[in-house]
């Protein structure tokens, strides 16, 4: 069966809406029900513990009967009001054979009946644009349920309070199929780009198919620890052993191998692995145990302290900023330094700021948030800006340059507060924003001064941000860290 989209793309065109063809088949049809049903089944997981620093999910894809209850265990671990760019969904193909990754560039929505979600069509077309291995391939995405029985969980999740499903930030859809590694390697490595803390990754997977009761929970037992290890080679080996296991009618460990496997090679030392829920469908009413589906919730969580440099990295760092002021006063163009390649910390994507001193007071002081460039280009360019650019200065002379010290915050992803007891005074950063107004303090901060933590918020609120000394009551707070050199 061919589901039909309207692909006219005329002046004028409407909307391309991929239609929601699973409604009544793996969840409710009906709005009204389908939400009730979604609310219900992430109430049971309320008292779960919520994480700011969520980089990916893996949740199974059965129907909502079945797996809806493990599916609600991963979705309530997201803040529904952190403000993610996009979220990518990766899952298998159960009908077509592609030989690389089907992301759909086409459609402008996915439908269901809670709403319409918008795609990120642009960034879709970026992955195809990059490589070869990302192509679109319509028959992947018209039949396949895997990344749709996503959508009313993420709609209600971060619908909240009675708004609408467009809270939902934009997907970008992708369905994985072959039987190449190297395919595998060079769909995660044109991802990895994306991993950032402003997008989330969710991998949809049901695990062991069709072995009795205590073979799945054996045979799914040992692919969850493989998966908690984020070891690559030791999921490949957990998946052999039980493929030679001999299990009776053992189809699969994982269906969504592939999306799982691409997903840990995009992952390194900086994240953790969290299990959150195993059940199996016998574990369902009174269903069959002789062939059942297992069912796993994980999160893989951004750990914030796991970024550091070596002492040669710090010293190349201060190399960049130096030879950047240098070279503007010469008039030259930011370069490229020549042996990089030799410190690949460096080009990883984080924020951070330039302070420059001279003779012990601030000489400029300007940083970057964004975790959208290499390390190394954002101290090059934040030295620059910091030498010429801060307003509260005059640009920096040449018979400055001998006398300036150079000093380097490179920053942790930011983590959004609800309350001032998960500030650290001299630990944390703060970073405040309402509207269009923003402002912070990095954490070396609280070393010049001798304010309490209120007091240091407060300056923060009413000297940068411009919004008052009590202005920070009803704002976004972050903190974030710094490893300051």
């Amino acid at each position: 069966m061919m589901i039909m989209m309207n692909t006219c793309k005329g002046k004028d065109a409407e909307p391309v809406v991929r239609p929601a063809t699973q409604a009544n088949r793996f969840y409710e049809g009906n709005a009204q029900r389908l939400g009730h049903e979604v609310d219900s089944l992430l109430a049971l997981h309320k008292g779960s513990k919520v994480y700011d620093n969520v980089a990916a999910l893996i949740v199974p894809h059965a129907g909502y009967y079945y797996s809806g209850n493990v599916a609600a265990s991963a979705y309530m671990t997201l803040n529904p009001n952190k403000p993610y760019k996009r979220i990518f969904l990766l899952g298998p193909s159960h009908h077509e054979w592609l030989d690389g990754a089907s992301v759909n560039t086409e459609a402008d929505y996915y439908a269901t009946p809670l709403g319409n979600v918008a795609v990120d069509r642009e960034t879709g077309r970026q992955l195809t644009e990059a490589d070869s291995v990302f192509f679109y391939r319509p028959e992947a995405h018209d039949r396949e349920h895997c990344l749709e029985v996503q959508l009313p969980f993420l709609q209600r999740r971060f619908a909240g309070n009675g708004s609408s499903a467009g809270s939902v930030p934009p997907i970008v859809p992708i369905i994985i199929s072959t039987n190449s590694y190297q395919q595998l390697k060079r769909i995660a490595e044109v991802l990895k780009p994306y991993l950032t803390d402003e997008n989330l990754f969710v991998v949809s997977s049901d695990f062991s198919h069709y072995p009795s009761y205590e073979d799945a929970c054996e045979v799914d037992a040992r692919t969850g620890k493989a998966i908690e290890s984020g070891s690559v080679e030791q999921l490949i080996a957990a998946i052999q052993t039980n493929g030679r296991s001999g299990k009776r009618n053992l189809a699969t460990s994982a269906c969504g191998e592939l999306a799982i496997i691409t997903l840990m090679l995009m992952m390194d030392q900086h994240y953790e692995v969290k299990h959150l829920m195993y059940q199996n469908s016998g574990d369902i009413g009174d269903t069959d145990h002789s062939r059942v589906v297992g069912y796993h919730s994980f999160a893989f969580l951004r750990n914030e302290a796991g970024f550091t440099l070596t002492d040669d990295d710090k010293k190349m760092l201060k190399g960049i900023a130096y030879e950047s002021i240098r070279d503007s006063l010469d008039g030259k163009r930011i370069a490229q330094p020549k042996s990089i390649a030799q410190y690949p910390t460096l080009n990883s994507k984080c924020g951070a700021f330039v302070s420059l001193h001279k003779h012990g007071r601030l000489r400029g002081c300007i940083g970057h948030f964004g975790e959208d460039v290499p390390l190394h280009e954002i101290v090059a360019e934040m030295a620059r800006a910091a030498a010429f650019e801060d307003p509260r200065f005059t640009p920096l002379r040449r018979d400055e340059l001998d006398d300036l010290d150079i000093e380097i915050s490179v920053l942790t992803p930011m983590r959004r507060i609800q309350s001032l007891d998960e500030f650290e005074l001299h630990r944390h950063g703060i970073y405040i924003r309402k509207g269009y107004r923003s402002g912070t303090f990095l954490p070396q901060v609280a070393d010049e001064v001798n304010w309490t933590k209120e007091e240091f918020v407060g300056h923060c609120s009413q000297d940068k941000a411009g919004l008052g000394w009590d202005g920070w009551r009803d704002a976004e707070l972050y903190v974030y860290e710094a490893i300051v050199f």
